[in-house]
């Protein structure tokens, strides 16, 4: 029956999240189709010595998201259907291809697919980032995605902690967070580092709050926030940073994000 989309079971989608995404990443390496994961399942997948942290500080995965590059466009729609998934086109024309929504109606979840950029409250690049690592997108760029947001949420709040208590700071994206990476970023893009600096002081305060962990978590997150804001601090800023600067929270340094009505 050549590639048509497969409906029986042996094609559906697991009822298991991680195994779930598991089976989405080989089939698109079987495709030749550069895919990671990204969000609550990729920091889930890349903390295993600190996942217990997510059933004690309450985190629910409901679904799954996905980083690509925009020249597999073509085949995304072809490869989630044979999958056993359907497509929200509304989204498709929405957001111009760039972001993707494709629906596994008997487990009542959906798949969030980010096209070369993750754009909300602030834009993020995956240009070439995404062979860094796998299954996931590199720390930092897992990083990145949680603090980019104005209105910080729980779950990003405690996927932070998660990320920050499983791996060190470091200068690579080898098993750690590349702070250097992340400070040279933030030096050229004054919004960015007013919301990634503004974020990081949040969690600081917001780890008290959390019982369950130990004074060790919290002490082990305290300094690696810490580390990140001194190296942060110490980057030499752009004239494009410092003209920003000047203008300061006067204009608004984000960009407003509706939320996706599925």
């Amino acid at each position: 029956m050549g590639d048509r989309a497969l409906t029986n079971s042996e094609n559906a989608p697991k009822p298991d999240l991680i195994e779930e995404a598991q089976r989405i990443l080989e089939f698109a390496n079987k495709k030749n189709i550069v895919m990671r994961l990204l969000g609550g399942v990729a920091i889930k997948v890349h903390c295993p010595s600190h996942d217990y942290l997510f059933k004690v500080m309450g985190r629910r995965i409901p679904d799954i998201d996905l980083v690509t590059y925009s020249k597999y466009h073509k085949e995304l729609a072809k490869i989630f259907t044979e999958l056993g998934y359907e497509e929200d086109r509304m989204i498709r024309m929405l957001y111009f291809g760039k972001r993707l929504i494709f629906y596994d109606h008997p487990n009542n979840r959906h798949l969030d697919i980010f096209v070369d950029k993750l754009k909300m409250c602030h834009e993020i690049d995956f240009a070439g980032r995404l062979e860094k690592d796998y299954p996931t997108a590199s720390l930092v760029d897992m990083f990145l995605s949680k603090m980019q947001v104005i209105q910080l949420n729980e779950r990003d709040v405690i996927d932070t902690i998660v990320l920050l208590r499983e791996h060190e700071i470091g200068s690579s994206d080898k098993e750690t967070i590349n702070s250097e990476y992340l400070a040279k970023l933030l030096a050229s893009d004054w919004g960015l580092w007013k919301t990634i600096t503004m974020n990081l002081e949040k969690v600081k305060t917001l780890l008290t709050k959390y019982e369950v962990l130990t004074e060790t978590d919290k002490q082990d997150v305290l300094a690696k926030i810490d580390k990140l804001l001194q190296t942060i601090e110490k980057e030499p800023k752009s004239t494009r940073w410092r003209l920003r600067s000047s203008i300061g929270e006067k204009k608004q340094w984000y960009n407003d994000v509706e939320e996706v009505v599925r």
